[in-house]
């Protein structure tokens, strides 16, 4: 019996020492883990800003869409966990959308938003890192809260994102909404110009984002 104990074990140092029994557990945990890639054709990202002060443009609020971003979602089937989420929005690319207002107001709202507001000369990027994702499996699709890091106006703090999860053939679909606090990262509301981007401290984005397998 000792004796083959030890030819088990000199079996085992050998798998190891080969990389046999390292890559065989490693391609089973890469095959586990799936990726995919945010398709911003097919997707949507709108923050909404209420607005405040004066009336200007008889006090419509401002649905800003998010032009240009990108990101990576990793999950793994039936389970989900481990997962992560890691996110790129170029800040330049935000721009007003709402239909209420004219493209002259329009031009106006999104050249404060650029040159007081958001100030992408300086902070190009906004970006979001999950560091842990919880919650279940519901009829289907995972309902659940993303934590992680958002980095906006060059001020990182954490966030909770809610989102529903599902899975679609080849795709990964999330969709949700999460405020934040326009204060808590230096985002100022602004009075000059035509004091178009006069809104609230509380910010609501609204996302579908539709991702790839890769």
């Amino acid at each position: 019996m000792k004796l083959f104990i030890i030819a088990v074990v000199v079996f085992l140092v050998g798998l190891v020492s080969s990389g046999s029994l390292t890559s065989g557990v490693g391609g089973l945990l890469h095959q586990a883990v799936v990726r995919y890639k945010i398709d911003p054709a097919k997707s949507s990202f709108v923050a909404h800003a209420n607005r405040t002060g004066l009336a200007w443009f008889k006090g419509h609020s401002h649905r800003i869409a998010v032009r240009d971003f990108s990101g990576e979602a990793s999950l793994t089937p039936d389970v989900i966990n481990p997962a992560s989420l890691q996110m790129t929005v170029q800040a330049a690319s935000l721009e007003e959308t709402d239909p209420v207002f004219t493209q002259q107001q329009k031009d106006i709202i999104n050249k404060e938003l650029k040159e007081i507001v958001l100030h992408p000369d300086k902070f190009p990027e906004i970006t979001f890192q999950s560091t842990g994702v919880k919650g279940g499996l519901k009829n289907g699709k995972f309902e659940g809260v993303i934590t992680g890091n958002l980095t906006l106006h060059g001020v990182t703090k954490p966030i909770e994102i809610p989102a529903t999860v599902s899975l679609e053939g080849n795709n990964l679909r999330a969709t949700g909404e999460f405020d934040i606090d326009r204060d808590d990262f230096g985002v100022k509301a602004t009075s000059a110009f035509h004091g178009m981007v006069r809104v609230k401290n509380n910010i609501k984005f609204v996302f579908d984002i539709i991702a790839e397998k890769v």
